[in-house]
């Protein structure tokens, strides 16, 4: 039987997450905290490890509850912990110090700052696919392909590649519950350049993308709308939520249905 094994947020973006045994559904369809924060540069642009694998040097601790995050920089012995709402000015000052360029910190509570803004939902992927991803890669493990991944929602009881079942032809959803909260899947999450990356150093896997994609092609599910890969460097699913399912919470052990 499906059900939710792990459940992770991402307050700032791009920066390590937490993980947790429950979350609330805002508004806009997305999880609460899950990237709520954002640095942005004088452009407007984000900063994130997308353009900047030195974020990937960086290791920070959320307490989401207390609003705290806590900061280790590399080269740092001590750590630094900064209130997210009393002290953006402080940690927007000492990320542009370790970046070397002024940054602001930006909030949204209504949605925070997907990749996706149309389909702002919880992304999903299974256990057993980040099992079998991380197989494909001698010398990665799967806790390391799931810190690649950055996946909110993790489901456990299925095979691998069982969260291909979420999404249908080209602009369709696929409904299901997890627990008693509605979810529409909509397509597989195409990936960027920060799955190649090793989560911790930034070191880039050589091949990391062609590897994937002949892997991911090859151990396709029959089930599966290929019609939805234009390429096959794509993993988890990316989902919307209906209005009626906000302020509705997911908690762990739920059982997941479609």
């Amino acid at each position: 039987m499906a059900y939710l094994a792990k459940i992770f947020l991402y307050p700032i973006k791009s920066l390590d997450g937490v993980e947790v045994e429950k979350a609330t559904i805002l508004d806009r369809g997305s999880l609460k905290y899950d990237r709520e924060f954002a640095f942005v540069d004088a452009q407007n642009k984000f900063v994130n490890g997308k353009r900047y694998p030195k974020i990937h040097l960086l290791r920070s601790e959320f307490f989401v509850e207390q609003r705290l995050v806590k900061l280790k920089f590399p080269g740092k012995n001590s750590e630094q912990v900064f209130h997210l709402d009393e002290e953006r000015p402080a940690l927007a000052a000492v990320f542009s110090d370790f970046l070397g360029f002024p940054v602001q910190l930006q909030q949204n509570t209504t949605m925070g700052f997907p990749d996706d803004t149309d389909s702002p939902g919880a992304t999903i992927i299974s256990t057993a696919t980040l099992i079998e991803v991380a197989s494909w890669f001698p010398g990665i493990n799967v806790d390391e392909m799931r810190r690649r991944m950055r996946a909110n929602i993790e489901i456990d009881g299925v095979p691998a590649f069982w969260e291909d079942k979420l999404f249908a032809a080209s602009g369709e959803t696929v409904s299901f519950t997890v627990g008693d909260v509605q979810f529409l899947a909509i397509n597989p999450c195409q990936r960027c350049v920060v799955p190649t990356r090793d989560s911790y150093s930034g070191e880039v896997y050589p091949n990391f993308q062609k590897i994937f994609g002949q892997k991911r092609q090859a151990t396709m599910p029959t089930y599966v709308n290929t019609a939805q890969f234009n390429h096959f460097y794509r993993l988890s699913v990316n989902t919307r939520v209906p209005v009626t399912e906000t302020g509705k919470i997911i908690t762990l052990g739920s059982s997941i249905e479609i």
